[in-house]
């Protein structure tokens, strides 16, 4: 797996995998389809690439999944993960472990790597502390994760 900063002629391809992706949350807790804001708007991922924050996971010339990366403006060693996702046909077959992984590696100067994911959604909670993410803290809706390497 590659990851690569995303162009725009990738965008419509993104956008239909986060929306699969996070709609298909309803499997797993979510009371309706839905996700977390833009995660179906065009416009809003075109702006995410325009300032350098859309990455596209490509496996042999196919985009498979993406991520949203935020650096911190105060810290250069921490990078906040907005989100990541996969094409749900290819869940469970170790890409969302991959993509974590290659994330990392890219990114070696950074050594704390934070995230949240929703309370209710099961699969993300143990995925990350399943990477080595560790709860910082919760509020009513959100686990905050960190991981210190």
């Amino acid at each position: 797996m590659e990851l690569i900063k995303a162009e725009e002629s990738q965008i419509p391809t993104l956008v239909r995998i986060s929306k699969e992706a996070f709609d298909s949350d309803v499997k797993v807790g979510a009371k309706e389809a839905g996700g977390p804001p833009g995660y179906a708007s065009y416009e809003w991922h075109v702006k995410m690439m325009q300032q350098g924050h859309l990455f596209a996971a490509v496996e042999e010339n196919k985009i498979i999944g993406g991520a949203i990366l935020f650096h911190d403006e105060q810290n250069a060693s921490l990078m906040y993960v907005g989100r990541i996702f996969v094409d749900p046909s290819l869940f469970h077959r170790g890409y969302g472990l991959m993509l974590m992984n290659k994330l990392e590696q890219i990114h070696s100067e950074i050594t704390i790597w934070q995230l949240e994911t929703p309370i209710w959604n099961m699969r993300t909670n143990n995925f990350y502390k399943k990477l080595g993410y560790s709860e910082k803290f919760r509020d009513h809706e959100s686990v905050y994760y960190q991981k210190v390497i």
